[in-house]
């Protein structure tokens, strides 16, 4: 069961944490601050760091394409 309400962002979590030299998640693409302060943020600034996540995500992903 969920504590979430419906309209509340879930995590990008995929539990698959592993920090690389710049404390950023290359499970979820989350910095350290992001992943601490997600449990307090509203739906506005969970959605402002989802749009980050993404385009780290992508970044990396042109660096490392394997």
């Amino acid at each position: 069961m969920s504590n979430l309400s419906p309209n509340e962002i879930q995590s990008p979590c995929v539990r698959n944490c592993c920090l690389d030299d710049k404390d950023m998640c290359l499970g979820c693409f989350r910095v350290i601050d992001e992943i601490l302060v997600w449990g307090q943020a509203d739906n506005k600034q969970k959605g402002e760091i989802l749009v980050l996540c993404e385009s780290r995500k992508k970044e990396h992903k042109n660096r490392y394409p394997f």
